[in-house]
C-alpha cells in the first residue's frame, strides 16, 4: 500500500532551504541564530514524520494495528530492516539520527552545530530514500 507521503516531502523542502540558508550566513549573526533554530526543528519535524509514515507501512506485517503503535521509535527502525523497507546499514543510521535528536533536543548552541549538521546531508538522503520507498510501497 503506497502513502501519501506529500508532507515528507515538504518537511525535506523546509529542511533542505534551512539548511542551506544557514550555510549562507555569517556565524554568530542574529540570521545564523534564525536558520539554525528552523535547521533544529526542521530535523525534529522530519524525523518524526519519517517514524509516523514508517509505523503505517508496517502496520501490514502485525497482527494487530496495535502492535506496532506500542513500538518505541527506535524499534520502528530495526522493524523496517526485518521487513526489507530499509537496509540494515540504513536502520542504523535512522538509529543514530535519533540519538543525535534525542542528545541535542535541548542544545540549539554549538553543540547542535558541531553535530547535527554533519549528520543533516546523509539524513535528507535516508529521508528522501525513505519517502520513496514508501510512496511506491
Amino acid at each position: 500500500m503506497a502513502l501519501n507521503t506529500d508532507h515528507l516531502k515538504r518537511c525535506i523542502l523546509t529542511l533542505e532551504r534551512s539548511l542551506d540558508s544557514l550555510k549562507e550566513s555569517e556565524a554568530g549573526s542574529v540570521e545564523y541564530e534564525v536558520f539554525r533554530n528552523a535547521t533544529a526543528k526542521g530535523f525534529e519535524l522530519t524525523l518524526e514524520v519519517c517514524g509516523k509514515l514508517l509505523r503505517k507501512a508496517l502496520k501490514p506485517h502485525f497482527a494487530s494495528a496495535q502492535a506496532v503503535d506500542a513500538l518505541v521509535f527506535k524499534d520502528l527502525f530495526r522493524h523496517g530492516a526485518k521487513h526489507g523497507i530499509l537496509s540494515a546499514d540504513e536502520a542504523e543510521r535512522w538509529l543514530e539520527y535519533r540519538d543525535n535528536r534525542n542528545d541535542t533536543a535541548h542544545d540549539y548552541g554549538e553543540g547542535f552545530a558541531e553535530e547535527t549538521l554533519i549528520l543533516l546531508p546523509g539524513f535528507v538522503a535516508d529521508a528522501k530514500n525513505l519517502m520513496e520507498k514508501l510512496s511506491h510501497a
